[in-house]
């Protein structure tokens, strides 16, 4: 898997850390990696220095690993219910996600949306840049040198290995998000799902669907498009 340059900070495991912070060692014949070790020293010395403590940095871990594409959901059905909320959304992608109280940080987030002739495909080209945020950790595929580069070259044909078969006539928008500025894609609404409430909607959103890699799921008794 290709080392991330800028946006490494998140890709480790943080799981397995003590009360105090120090990592357990799940095999001791398993050596610590270069960065396993970078990352221990750079925290004990933020710890010694009172920049930080431990109980500081297992609070951060524990809302990192709360976070999910969930959130990313219930802010597509938004969208999907309220037609000012998607305005919102659409022109200021960061703010609409604050307003339904996820934070998101300092990072530029923009909002793309399918319609009916125009479908989104989000990248990271140089590294794995992805709205953490709000969709938690990327799939591992996301950061890999194969999608990274094939999604920009031949992206109707990486759709198509992710079962996303689109028309010839539709346009597909390739978007290269950056350190500091992210994508998520609003999908298009399914049909049939005008009685479903927002929670249900919510259950139709996946995480491939917001990256554009994927479509919503179909409501149960509705026939899969055409």
């Amino acid at each position: 898997m290709p080392h991330d340059h800028h946006d490494h900070d998140h890709d480790h495991d943080h799981h397995g850390l003590s009360p105090s912070g120090h990592p357990y060692r799940q095999d001791d014949d398993t050596p610590l990696t270069y960065w396993q070790r970078m990352e221990i020293a750079v925290r004990e010395l933020l710890i010694e220095k009172g920049v930080t403590t431990a109980a500081e940095i297992a609070g951060q871990i524990d809302l990192m690993d709360s976070r999910s594409p969930a959130n990313g959901a219930a802010v597509v059905a938004r969208a999907w219910t309220d037609p000012a909320f998607k305005s919102r959304l659409l022109k200021n992608a960061g703010d609409a996600s604050r307003e339904m109280g996820f934070d998101i940080g300092p990072l530029h987030l923009i909002a793309v949306e399918n319609t009916a002739d125009t479908h989104n495909l989000i990248v990271c080209t140089l590294c794995s840049c992805y709205p953490r945020n709000l969709l938690g950790l990327p799939p591992d595929w996301y950061k890999t040198r194969a999608y990274r580069s094939r999604a920009v070259r031949e992206p109707r044909a990486v759709l198509a290995e992710f079962g996303v078969d689109l028309p010839d006539s539709t346009t597909i928008r390739v978007h290269d998000s950056t350190a500091d500025m992210r994508y998520i894609v609003l999908p298009a609404r399914p049909a049939g799902t005008e009685s479903m409430t927002e929670d249900q909607l919510a259950a139709l959103v996946t995480r491939d669907c917001i990256i554009g890699t994927g479509l919503p799921r179909m409501p149960q008794g509705s026939a899969a498009p055409g």
